[in-house]
């Protein structure tokens, strides 16, 4: 399955991108986005916004950066098993999504999309639990790690 996720990131490679993490990191494995932006930082040439629970917030940087590609991290509850990262296209969210922000992700990009052209891809991570005060669990710890890793690969830092 990560190979096919590799793939899908790897078709990015050279491009101008902003990768942004969304999710609670008091809440166990909701906190999956934010840990890989914070992971990040000094290993890529993307941009990264730890957006935590207010990814409106950041909706006009992002649109004054402009980039071609846009990637939101988040924990998606798509029904796989814990751990398991798949890419969605914003309308294939519709349907699946359990969101635990304020303002539905789905509708935080199709407000950027509507100011500039942008691909949108939602790297969805499979929560195990999201109860508040707990930590993330192994398998999504080890999603995280493994999408840092690639992350750094397909978006190395310039010379």
């Amino acid at each position: 399955m990560r190979d096919t996720t590799y793939e899908q990131l790897n078709k990015l490679r050279g491009s101008v991108t902003v990768i942004v993490g969304i999710g609670n990191t008091l809440k166990g494995d909701d906190g999956a986005g934010p840990l890989v932006c914070q992971q990040l930082e000094r290993k890529t040439c993307a941009g990264l916004i730890d957006a935590a629970t207010v990814p409106e917030n950041y909706i006009q940087p992002i649109i004054k950066k402009a980039p071609q590609n846009l990637l939101v991290i988040d924990a998606i509850d798509f029904g796989a098993p814990t751990g398991r990262i798949n890419i969605f296209k914003p309308e294939e969210l519709n349907s699946i999504v359990i969101s635990t922000h304020t303002l539905s992700p789905r509708l935080f990009v199709d407000m950027i999309a509507e100011a500039i052209k942008v691909n949108v891809y939602f790297v969805g991570i499979q929560p195990g639990q999201t109860h508040l005060g707990q930590p993330v669990c192994l398998q999504v710890s080890e999603a995280v790690q493994w999408l840092v890793r690639t992350l750094a690969e397909i978006f190395p830092l310039k010379d």
